[in-house]
């Protein structure tokens, strides 16, 4: 059986099925958790400092599962490397599909209808993962320079026909709204940083040692000057006796 259609998984009845304890087994309330399948959460170029942030927000209390946030992913991530390249924008998924999905397996096909019986309340089995959303949440987060915001917004609306619900597009300039960073780009800002200060550092240095030497050199040519002074008086004295 292929995959089932998004809706089928959208009630929002039930509490977060989410318990999941990795050193505690046994107080575990799942099972065994499906693999993910957004593959990745931090995309283009996050050492760079952009001007602006283009936020997709979803306007509907709903779930949204991880294959279809994959499939946006893929799609805003496509068309921003096409358009701006690898190096002109960063982009960040900002939830994560911790909810997981429970189905009630049945078997299909004539004469199976047994199987189903007296089974009204049953929990299911694991099947999959979904973010679970709240009206006004940001889903997905871009950063581009001014150039880029148009592209951008083209970009995120491809999202549309992927998540099933309604969105919307907030463009504006506070940056470090998005959060952290990857920790590979934090270890690029960290050493670019500490690479400026040193170089701060060492002109200052340079600086004070020019002016270290000049002021030397000053005294050199004042004593230099005195002694010529004093040579010119002595000869004007021995003029004199002569």
């Amino acid at each position: 059986m292929g995959l089932r259609p998004g809706h089928c998984y959208s009630s929002k009845k039930d509490r977060a099925f989410t318990r999941y304890a990795v050193k505690v087994h046994r107080k575990s309330y799942v099972g065994a958790i499906p693999g993910l399948k957004t593959r990745q959460f931090n995309m283009g170029n996050g050492a760079k400092e952009f001007s602006h942030i283009l936020d997709l927000k979803v306007e509907e209390h709903c779930q949204v599962r991880d294959n279809a946030v994959e499939s946006v992913r893929m799609a805003i991530n496509r068309y921003l490397n096409t358009h701006l390249g690898k190096e002109g924008y960063f982009m960040k998924i900002r939830a994560y599909p911790f909810h997981i999905l429970r189905e009630n397996k049945q078997a299909q096909g004539a004469g199976a209808d047994r199987v189903s019986s007296g089974m009204s309340h049953s929990f299911g089995k694991n099947i999959g993962r979904a973010i679970r959303v709240r009206p006004g949440q940001k889903l997905i987060s871009v950063l581009v320079d001014e150039e880029g915001v148009e592209v951008a917004k083209k970009a995120l609306k491809r999202a549309n026909s992927r998540i099933g619900a309604k969105i919307s597009i907030r463009v504006g300039t506070d940056v470090e709204s998005i959060g952290t960073r990857p920790k590979k780009t934090r270890d690029i800002l960290k050493a670019e940083r500490e690479e400026a200060k040193a170089k701060e550092e060492a002109e200052k240095e340079g600086k004070e040692g020019e002016k270290k030497e000049e002021g030397k050199g000053e005294k050199k040519d004042e004593k230099k000057d005195e002694g010529k002074k004093e040579d010119t008086k002595q000869d004007k004295k021995e003029a004199k006796k002569k």
